[in-house]
């Protein structure tokens, strides 16, 4: 995925049913029953505190407190049973529960009991124990909270959430508050992340040592701020060593990063207390299963299917980890074991739906979406993407060989000239370079609303950073029109998305993230020299910092926030290094490597010949010679002095080699329109020649130039900016209203190339770039950009019109040409143009080509 600079997908691991949490957190003060008694008033503060013991890591106290209660006290086997649960002893877990659920059928105990036949797959038997407690009457907040988890195990998201609501009107408890916040984060809702995070909050509020609250946080904000969530899980398990759900999340966090021995050590943490624990297991075969450890897969298959025959998660697990790893036919194949093993599980239909979008079977994937919708009509993810296909279906679909293009019809007229000719041109030279031919089709959508992108990657808007993701067969991304002109090369997205397809076709979906994100980013620089520029200067500062990413970590920049623009560029960087050291055929190699299934340092050696240490001291001796200048020039110094004009003066005269120094000085003096700008401005630009932005050197000197009067000094600034600076919209238009005036055609056709790769929707320039081609008498281009800008709706339609027509009869196509002289008369009956382009149409023969007609193009009617 191309990002400013891919977020990944949502979270993998789901609790059956709530039981992971619920079983740890419950807190209901239910009353103890013995047989034919009636409830006391006596028994809360028992429930009470095994459960506060539990929540804060400490079961021994819980079965101290459970032990002293009489006997046959069915509240405490409720308690004695989650503490078997914790140890995986279900069979014992079930001998305590049956007698104790009889002898109080809608107590503590029953619960316990359904999400106990729950847990082992039996299905009837839960739904019918579970609906008694969730039918049972009482309006006191245990009651009610016992009824909410019974309504939350059943699948009754919206009798669970207004019966949490009722139990918690009686003040702020903890383990309501945590219950409650995770039906919201596994409704998928609308509202369902802020609300899981304010009601996990809120419980942390009411008792900070409440570890499942904790670990709450952590999975809600796992997508969003991936070290938060290794923090919140990390304060869990201060609290409780032995927590799961913190274990498995950290766990996935490291599986994020290709860490499968630190993954490892988390899981290997919960099995150590329970050798059952059905997450885990999940986890662990779907670890078993991208690592390509089929024997081991099926292992844990099997083991999971000895306790819960009915658990298809250990089929969804492992599909969402294949995806995570861009492995998403594999997911597709997973997640159809997943349904046929539990055809009720609606995010298993959710997931298949997403996976299908992302191999390109958008027809199945609306059925799979249907369904989920069906069994869950609350879950906005499956709401989005089915609302994104209605949208898709309104788009134009152009198929051209092996690329099936959609585009919005609004977008279509105009991209269908430029995104089509460049996704073959891209797709052309990169399997030239890779000697690999990609499997397609390959459908490419362009979405003229970024939100629509967004959803048709994670199923939810937002994904701001984001400008385009690949799925190996799919690619999506921004129009021109999601953003602002001059914020984003669409072109470079494209390009560098298609790179995605070679690299992870080539791999068969096991390259890394560094690696594949290196080559697009390296592949972008090939293409276009300016496209591979625009971290040059953050990444030599951070350089000279010492907070260049280590290559063993690489792959974790990506994950963070704050360095995952620092490891896209970084990633081009090594990509560049091993080309130019060990040549193109080493890179080709290392991506077949890892295709064969080998992994990490074994990779590295196996493809490149040396070890990741020795990749690491040469990678590090290059950036050393590739950037010593320029991080001469940006090294930060005592600034010294004061900002007024002679203190500026006096540093720049005593550290003519800082960048800084200089460009202080010049921008200080052009902002007082002084001439004496140019030198240190002159001087920083040398310095520092990949500088950009409006306060950069060249812009600086551009718009002083403008101002006064000195054009020649102006196009040479612009052009200088242009080099380095593929998204600088405003310059490329200052450039050109320059260059029209000067007369100068080569930075005019500079400037509009530019102003048309930036803004493709921009009729003046394909205007233009047309009339420069008709001046060269390149009719194909001329044509085409007449076209495009008469599709965009120019201010004069009759001038444009005649344009067209022009390039028609350039062409020898007289009766087009006839055709676009009738249109133009139709707007502008006396215009002379149209009446002299009509002539000229009639006298030429077809097929002869003609000269433009005398009026000079563009003329006004």
């Amino acid at each position: 995925m191309r990002e400013t600079r891919d977020r990944h997908l949502g979270p993998w691991l789901r609790p059956l049913a709530a039981v992971a949490i619920l079983c740890v957190c419950a807190t209901t003060a239910g009353s103890t029953f013995a047989p034919g008694s009636q409830a006391s008033a006596g028994p809360e503060p028992f429930i009470r505190a095994a459960t506060r013991a539990l929540a804060h890591g400490r079961p021994a106290e819980a079965e101290a407190l459970a032990r002293g209660r009489p006997a046959g006290d069915p509240d405490a086997a409720a308690v004695l049973a989650r503490l078997a649960v914790r140890r995986g002893e279900y069979a014992e877990a079930g001998r305590l529960l049956e007698p104790a659920a009889k002898s109080d059928p809608e107590g503590e105990a029953a619960l316990e009991l359904g999400l106990h036949y729950q847990r082992q797959g039996r299905g009837d038997e839960a739904a019918q124990v579970l609906s008694r407690v969730f039918r049972q009457g009482g309006a006191d907040p245990e009651a009610l909270f016992r009824a909410a988890r019974a309504a939350h195990a059943l699948g009754r998201a919206r009798d669970a959430n207004a019966l949490y609501r009722a139990a918690s009107s009686g003040g702020s408890n903890p383990a309501v508050e945590t219950a409650w916040g995770t039906l919201f984060l596994e409704s998928r809702s609308k509202d369902g992340l802020p609300e899981a995070l304010r009601s996990f909050r809120q419980a942390i509020e009411a008792d900070a040592r409440w570890a499942p609250a904790h670990a709450g946080v952590a999975r809600t904000l796992v997508e969003e701020d991936p070290p938060a969530a290794a923090a919140a899980a990390a304060r869990a398990l201060e609290i409780d060593r032995d927590l799961a759900e913190a274990h498995l999340l950290l766990a996935g966090l490291e599986l994020d990063n290709t860490r499968y021995d630190s993954a490892r050590e988390q899981i290997e943490g919960v099995l150590a207390v329970n050798p059952n624990h059905l997450d885990a297991r999940a986890l662990l075969g779907a670890m078993a299963y991208v690592r390509d450890d089929r024997t081991a897969f099926e292992a844990e298959v099997s083991r999971m299917f000895e306790v819960n025959p009915a658990f298809g998660e250990a089929y969804r697990v492992a599909a969402d980890l294949s995806a995570r790893h861009y492995r998403f036919d594999e997911a597709v194949a997973l997640t159809r074991k997943a349904i046929a093993v539990d055809p009720s599980n609606a995010r298993a239909f959710a997931d298949l739906g997403m996976h299908l979008m992302r191999t390109g079977d958008e027809a199945e994937a609306r059925r799979a979406l249907d369904r989920a919708f069906k069994d869950n009509p609350f879950d906005v993810v499956t709401f989005n993407l089915l609302g994104l296909l209605d949208t898709l279906d309104k788009f134009e679909v152009i198929r051209d060989g092996d690329i099936v293009m959609k585009l919005h019809p609004e977008d279509a007229p105009v991209l269908r000239e430029y995104a089509l000719p460049l996704a073959h041109q891209a797709l052309e030279q990169l399997s030239a370079a890779y000697e690999f031919r990609p499997t397609g089709p390959i459908l490419i959508e362009i979405f003229q609303q970024h939100d629509d992108f967004a959803v048709r990657n994670l199923g939810l808007p937002g994904l701001k950073g984001a400008l385009g993701a690949c799925f190996g067969r799919v690619v999506s991304m921004d129009s021109p029109r999601a953003r602002p002109p001059g914020t984003f090369s669409w072109q470079a997205t494209l390009w560098h998305e298609l790179a995605h397809v070679i690299t992870l076709q080539m791999s068969s979906q096991r390259v890394p993230r560094w690696l594949t994100e290196g080559v697009s980013v390296h592949e972008e620089g090939r293409a276009r020299a300016v496209w591979g520029r625009d971290m040059e200067v953050p990444f030599a500062i951070a350089l000279e910092r010492g907070q260049v990413l280590k290559l063993r970590d690489l792959n974790s920049g990506f994950t963070k926030p704050d360095t995952i623009a620092l490891a896209y560029y970084q990633a081009s960087l090594l990509v560049d290094h091993i080309v130019k050291t060990h040549g193109a055929a080493a890179l080709r190699a290392l991506l077949r490597t890892y295709g064969e299934g080998v992994e990490g340092d074994a990779a590295i050696a196996k493809g490149l010949g040396v070890s990741i240490d020795q990749l690491q001291a040469s990678f590090d001796k290059s950036l050393d010679a590739r950037f010593a200048s320029l991080r001469a020039a940006l090294r930060e110094q005592d600034k010294g002095g004061s900002d007024d004009l002679e203190s500026l003066r006096a540093t720049a005269a005593a550290r003519p080699h800082s960048y800084r120094a200089q460009l202080a000085l010049g921008a200080a003096l052009a902002s007082q329109g002084d001439k004496a700008a140019f030198m240190p401005l002159e001087k920083a630009a040398a310095l520092v020649p990949m500088a950009t932005g409006e306060n950069s050197p060249n812009a600086l000197m551009g718009r002083l130039a403008e101002e006064l009067g000195d054009a020649p000094r102006a196009l040479r600034a612009y052009e200088a900016l242009l080099a380095h600076d593929h998204a600088a919209i405003e310059p490329a238009r200052r450039l050109a209203a320059l260059a029209a005036k000067a007369g100068n055609t080569d930075a005019l056709a500079l400037a509009y190339d530019r102003i048309v790769e930036i803004d493709p929707f921009d009729a003046d320039g394909h205007t233009g770039l047309g009339r420069l081609a008709l001046e060269r008498k390149d009719a194909a281009t001329a044509t085409r950009e007449f076209i495009v800008a008469l599709a965009i709706g120019p201010p004069d339609r009759a001038a444009a019109h005649c344009d067209l027509g022009e390039s028609h009869l350039l062409a020898g196509r007289r009766a087009e040409a006839k055709r676009q002289a009738l249109a133009a008369l139709e707007i502008a009956p006396s215009y002379e143009r149209a009446q002299e382009l009509l002539l000229k149409s009639l006298d030429a023969k077809e097929g002869s080509t003609g000269a433009p007609t005398g009026a000079l193009p563009g003329a006004g009617r």
